[in-house]
């Protein structure tokens, strides 16, 4: 399954290139709780298709039932009175950008089911422009990061590369959003675990490529959305580029495999670098690290092991479960109780390195 918002833009920009009415809700403010985040995004059709999500699903029928039962009324009125296509036009939303809310007094967030005390804005942009679209789509496809600016006052869109994400930006003049490719995540294993991880991360958004030289492991391989590659992990590391949007994850516990690619991944911005196996096999996976590749507590800081977040898991399913969460936790910025242990023991570090009397802040 590919990533939410190109989903969106993709059928998006389809539906405009056939022609036909739609618009764009952007989540650009919330008070409160909300179920959405800002910068979320859904696209609504004139026939009621929606893709993409700003709520629950109430306002999504909201807004389903305040435009295109509009439009189906203006155009039965027009048929009616044997007027033409220019007459159902002009009854249906156009123009610049509209803002509207949902949720601001206590009976509204009941009726949209809202959680207590959440309110929220959208911005609609009505009909944009297809090529437009189609622009950021194959740049969003090519690995890129985008800006995408509206202009309030016309609903103009222009485009830019970004040097890393940023959150919404609205003032009087403009909307900006960012972008970004697809997650990524490389397994390195072709096992069960690694299926059920592959299926997780599938349905998470990510695009899932799966290296194992091992030919007994890849023709048992049963998730086809996945690309599988039988290249030496350390090298298809290297051919991957990992970067701030994607995760390395061995799971052979085969040294000659996992640990040259992990080591590959460390030197990169991969977000999430990780390995399988129990406490006293991760202890011995750092020992041969830095007795004969030159590491040391500082370069390893970053590897993760035992990987995942504790839940008691036991079966391949379970414990998939729980390095999905793990890997989600640290995609969106979670501090997990191991983070908050290496930060402190870097910061102990520091303070040992410091003179008497030296202020180092303290971590958890």
């Amino acid at each position: 399954m590919e990533n939410l918002d190109v989903m969106v833009l993709r059928t998006l920009q389809g539906w405009r290139a056939a022609g036909r009415r739609a618009l764009l809700a952007t989540v650009v403010r919330t008070w409160g709780s909300s179920p959405r985040p800002v910068g979320s995004i859904m696209a609504l059709c004139e026939d009621g298709a929606v893709v993409g999500s700003v709520s629950g699903g109430c306002i999504e029928d909201d807004l389903i039932d305040r435009h295109t039962r509009a439009y189906a009324q203006v155009a039965a009125a027009a048929s009616a009175a044997g007027a033409g296509d220019a007459a159902v036009d002009r009854s249906i939303p156009s123009g610049p950008p509209a803002f509207v809310k949902y949720g601001i007094t206590a009976d509204e967030a009941h009726r949209f089911g809202l959680p207590c005390g959440g309110t929220l804005e959208l911005l609609l942009e009505y009909d944009p422009d297809p090529a437009g679209l189609a622009e950021l789509i194959r740049a969003l496809e090519a690995g890129r990061l985008m800006e995408r600016s509206v202009r309030l006052a016309d609903g103009v869109a222009t485009l830019q590369p970004a040097a890393a994400p940023q959150d919404l930006v609205l003032d009087a003049q403009q909307l900006t959003n960012t972008f970004g490719p697809e997650y990524r995540m490389l397994l390195i294993g072709a096992g069960q675990l690694a299926e059920y991880l592959a299926t997780m991360a599938l349905f998470n958004g990510f695009a899932v490529t799966v290296c194992d030289p091992r030919e007994e492991y890849r023709g048992s391989w049963n998730v086809p959305a996945a690309t599988v590659v039988s290249d030496m992990p350390d090298d298809v590391v290297a051919a991957f580029k990992p970067d701030r949007r994607s995760c390395v994850v061995a799971l052979t516990h085969d040294p000659k495999l996992d640990d040259l690619a992990l080591l590959e991944a460390l030197g990169t911005d991969a977000f999430y670098v990780g390995g399988i196996g129990s406490r006293r096999n991760n202890e011995a996976r750092r020992a041969r690290m830095m007795e004969h590749f030159d590491q040391t507590a500082e370069t390893l800081a970053r590897l993760r092991g035992p990987i995942g977040i504790y839940i008691g898991s036991k079966t391949p399913p379970e414990i998939a479960v729980s390095v999905m969460a793990e890997i989600l936790a640290v995609k969106n910025g979670v501090a997990l109780p191991r983070d908050v242990e290496v930060a402190r023991a870097k910061n102990e570090r520091e303070l040992a390195h410091n003179e008497p009397g030296a202020l180092v802040c303290g971590v958890g």
